[in-house]
């Protein structure tokens, strides 16, 4: 790992110099991502999280306290959880997962023997605000397929983009990451590595297997074809080179501007795909498992986005509507 350049804010008189993160640092905090990264399987956007607020807790134990990450106690952690609140003004959201990650790395540490307490044994994960997630409607949907432009040498695939993540609910990374082999166009499904490398089956539905084998079978060839390079994802960049979630990010961006519709985003399009199904009536423990959630609570959020249908479900059954 590289050395240390975050700097932290002091809230003492100590330097304001940018810290280097001692040796034992780096070694154990590269010995913690080796070990969730191949015995736990989380995703590269976790590790990479983890990895951030690691070396930025460092930092904070190096300036604030002389200390290393193996030698800090429950005081550190707490003054440490009060400077992101206070003096970083962090979302909620955000310190909950600097939590997360600093229970995870101190468990771990006092698993393999490296650290003879865990100054986060007793430290509670307080329960954020859940935001209702935002949702397109029907219309805007049909809105944004018909705003990719016909005559852009890009279209068949941004529409093969779009209908896929409508049709099946993928995260950016997922979409990305769709290989040729996981792709059974002949049985309607596609197979998925989501968070944790864990494998799902989807179904693709016919308007989003139509535009991705039309884009498969027109336009990826001629991609390919740039560079010369035979590369296994099936979404590729002009250049013939896999694009990765950012990519997707912009395109979706500029395609629903052009649309009329703002702050479209591939998450939102996963928001619609759950919320749409379960208005149809689909069973919440089908959406879980075709959104790859672990917890069937992260699920239910989407029970409560749907008050059309809670309202239909009323206005039929209650005996005074």
């Amino acid at each position: 790992m590289d050395t240390l350049t975050q700097s932290v804010k002091p809230n003492t008189r100590r330097s304001q110099s940018t810290p280097v993160a001692t040796a034992g640092d780096h070694a154990v905090i590269n010995d913690f991502l080796t070990y969730i990264e191949i015995e736990l399987g989380l995703a590269d956007n976790t590790l990479c999280a983890y990895r951030s607020d690691l070396i930025h807790f460092s930092a904070f134990c190096l300036q604030q306290f002389s200390r290393p990450l193996v030698g800090v106690d429950r005081v550190v952690i707490g003054e440490y959880l009060k400077y992101l609140q206070t003096q970083r003004n962090m979302r909620t959201s955000s310190v909950l997962r600097h939590i997360a990650a600093l229970k995870m790395f101190y468990r771990f540490l006092t698993s393999r023997g490296k650290s003879a307490e865990n100054p986060t044994e007793h430290l509670e994960t307080p329960h954020g605000w859940r935001k209702l997630p935002d949702v397109m409607n029907r219309s805007q949907i049909e809105a944004l397929l018909k705003a990719v432009d016909p005559k852009h040498r890009l279209a068949l695939r941004d529409q093969a983009i779009i209908e896929l993540f409508y049709a099946c609910g993928l995260r950016a990374s997922e979409l990305s990451d769709l290989t040729e082999l996981n792709v059974h166009a002949e049985l309607g499904v596609i197979r998925v590595i989501g968070k944790g490398r864990k494998e799902r089956i989807i179904p693709i539905g016919k308007p989003a297997r139509a535009a991705m084998e039309k884009y498969m079978r027109e336009l990826r060839p001629k991609l390919l074809a740039v560079s010369g390079s035979r590369v296994p994802n099936v979404f590729v960049s002009r250049s013939g080179q896999p694009i990765n979630r950012i990519v997707l990010w912009q395109r979706l961006d500029r395609i629903s501007r052009a649309a009329g519709l703002k702050h479209i985003h591939p998450h939102k399009l996963r928001h619609t795909f759950a919320t749409h199904l379960l208005s149809g009536g689909a069973d919440l423990r089908v959406v879980q498992e075709l959104l790859g959630h672990s917890d069937i609570g992260t699920t239910q959020i989407y029970t409560h986005v749907d008050a059309d249908r809670l309202k239909n479900v009323h206005r039929r059954h209650h005996p005074r509507p």
